[in-house]
């Protein structure tokens, strides 16, 4: 299983800054992050991870959010093209992606899987802004700054949710489309 090492590890060999926290609680998921951080939902991101049935091959793809929120697996299905979308059972995930399943980091994924990114996170931070992810590892999260992270996993921009900018967001919204 891939963890906060192998993560220290490939991004001192990209000369990325970063940093892995220690966390003073136990993650089960990363959705507890800005718990455990005392941090806003927005700061902390989530990769969740989707089974996606195309009309050639079934694949997996991954969308980072932030924590707290799920995109619909019908916003999904239309940005990848998929004829049907669920979440992928943690089992696959753990297999596929080396990372404990609710503690997917967005980097070190497999190169044949799509990572997505909400639109709104790559628009809303300024560009040395520290963004919080799971390293795999329940008691550790990677610190990195937001456009380092998002040009690293190189995940594509989406329209993911309608209506809602992060900076004007004051409760997480967990579903739309």
């Amino acid at each position: 299983m891939k963890d906060a090492l192998a993560i220290h590890r490939a991004l001192l060999e990209l000369e990325a800054l970063h940093e892995i926290v220690r966390l003073p609680v136990a993650l089960v998921h990363a959705d507890e992050l800005p718990k455990a951080l005392g941090l806003p939902a927005d700061r902390c991101l989530v990769t969740r991870v989707y089974a996606c049935d195309g009309r050639d091959r079934a694949f997996l793809t991954g969308v980072i959010v932030p924590a707290g929120e799920r995109p619909s697996t019908d916003a999904v299905r239309r940005v990848v093209g998929a004829d049907a979308v669920h979440p992928a059972r943690a089992d696959v995930v753990n297999a596929v992606t080396e990372y404990a399943a609710g503690l997917v980091c967005p980097l070190l994924l497999p190169d044949d899987m799509p990572l997505l990114i909400d639109q709104r996170l790559v628009d809303g931070h300024p560009a040395d802004k520290v963004v919080y992810t799971a390293t795999g590892e329940a008691s550790t999260a990677l610190g990195i700054r937001g456009r380092t992270l998002y040009g690293l996993c190189h995940a594509e921009p989406s329209v993911l949710f309608r209506g809602s900018s992060l900076a004007t967001r004051t409760e997480p919204r967990h579903t739309v489309v």
